[in-house]
């Protein structure tokens, strides 16, 4: 079984690694830099949820674990690399997904929002340095297939009131993101139906083995990404 941990508070160890001796600025990791919150820790992710409000800046960071990053709202920012000048990051729509293979290629950078609003992204961090080897299976009507590689696949689901997306067998563990919430319905075999009411920007780990429906019993338009782990 998974072990769960939440992340209230971050511990002061994750002090800087180090200031160059050129006067280069202190680099932390990204779980403890600013507006990057970690949330959820099990034994395959961390979940990070980072919002930056408008005209702030992250200070520089560390990524060096693989990651997928789901963005439920974009605006006008830079990204500096260390010791690079700082470039405009080009945006993208809100749901989108991308995976950053920095296990291979770890990178120091600083996120500067230089938009009137806020910046916000569910990143999720793949704890193994390789593949656990659940052979991830496709998924019918409804999903469409945004990303695939040896790490992980996502889907990104999107249902109008009254629509379902047909029962799917969950090989993998993962995580959902909420693009737009509502109020869905989620059917296993042989279990009472459930409903939940999603909210924008929440997420949900999803445990491997799971067979199930999924619903919009609302009156609002429902979209998902959802990851499964290989």
């Amino acid at each position: 079984m998974t072990r769960a941990r939440l992340w209230p508070v971050l511990a002061v160890a994750f002090g800087p690694l180090a200031a160059a001796q050129n006067g280069a600025p202190a680099t932390v990791p990204v779980e403890g830099t600013s507006y990057h919150v970690p949330v959820f820790s099990n034994d395959f992710v961390t979940v990070l949820n980072v919002f930056i409000p408008p005209q702030r800046e992250s200070g520089y960071h560390r990524h060096s674990l693989d990651s997928v990053g789901v963005l439920i709202s974009d605006t006008p920012r830079t990204g500096q690399v260390l010791g690079a000048e700082a470039t405009p990051t080009a945006q993208r729509g809100n749901g989108s997904a991308n995976f950053t293979h920095y296990a291979r290629e770890p990178v120091v950078h600083n996120v500067a929002i230089t938009g009137d609003v806020p910046f916000h992204n569910i990143v999720v961090e793949l704890l193994a340095a390789e593949p656990h080897g659940f052979t991830v299976g496709a998924r019918g009507a409804g999903y469409t297939q945004v990303l695939d590689n040896e790490r992980v696949r996502v889907w990104r689901l999107a249902l109008a009131p009254g629509e379902t997306a047909a029962a799917i067998s969950q090989v993998g563990p993962g995580v959902r993101v909420v693009i737009e919430g509502g109020e869905l319905a989620e059917l296993e075999p042989g279990k009472a139906e459930r409903r939940k009411a999603p909210h924008r920007g929440e997420f949900y780990w999803q445990e491997a083995g799971m067979t199930r429906a999924v619903r919009n019993i609302g009156t609002t338009r429902i979209d998902l990404i959802e990851l499964e782990i290989k």
